[in-house]
């Protein structure tokens, strides 16, 4: 997924990065690697903050990317990283982390649900910043209950959560309770 993501990223960055004179030309790189990293990142703290709901409700196009508080707080990790690795100056950094990161996750949540376009999944994206942890589940069925406002995350929350953590600490085992999960969920 990583791969993907980047080239997501480097598709959207021509304007932002690449022929913004206030980027250095030996860092247009390594700033869409950190674009793509500052996502993955923050969608992973999201959900090992518990926030299970807003990952959902952003990556399964329920809530749009503007104003959206998953997509601010990866923008504002983002904008750290400019700051703090590349110096570039607070202005030139605001304006590319605000109009960078909600571009790309728009681009991202219309590919992921787009049926006709394999290249990103809901299933691979979770899968992936879980750890593998969130394999298995009928992610469409959930994202349908959501949608109609029936249905609690629950224990199901926990799958996010621990698969998330554990991803983060470099462990991508899988949570060992999810058969029991889904169980309970489904019956």
């Amino acid at each position: 997924m990583f791969e993907q993501l980047l080239q997501l990223v480097q598709e959207h960055a021509q304007t932002a990065v690449v022929n913004n004179p206030d980027v250095p030309n030996e860092h247009n790189e390594a700033v869409m690697q950190a674009a793509t990293e500052s996502i993955t990142n923050g969608l992973q703290q999201e959900l090992a903050n518990g926030n299970t709901a807003g990952v959902l409700s952003l990556l399964g196009g329920q809530s749009g990317t503007e104003g959206n508080s998953v997509v601010s707080n990866i923008s504002n990790n983002f904008l750290d990283t400019l700051l703090q690795k590349f110096n570039l100056d607070k202005g030139t950094a605001t304006q590319l982390a605000t109009s960078l990161i909600p571009t790309v996750m728009g681009s991202l949540v219309n590919k992921t649900n787009d049926a006709s376009n394999s290249s990103f999944s809901l299933d691979g994206i979770l899968s992936h910043l879980t750890g593998g942890a969130s394999s298995g589940l009928n992610l469409g069925g959930i994202m349908d209950k959501l949608k109609g406002g029936n249905f609690d995350l629950g224990e199901l929350k926990d799958v996010f959560t621990g698969g998330a953590k554990q991803q983060q600490e470099g462990n991508s085992g899988n949570s060992g309770g999810i058969g029991d999960v889904l169980k309970n969920l489904f019956g």
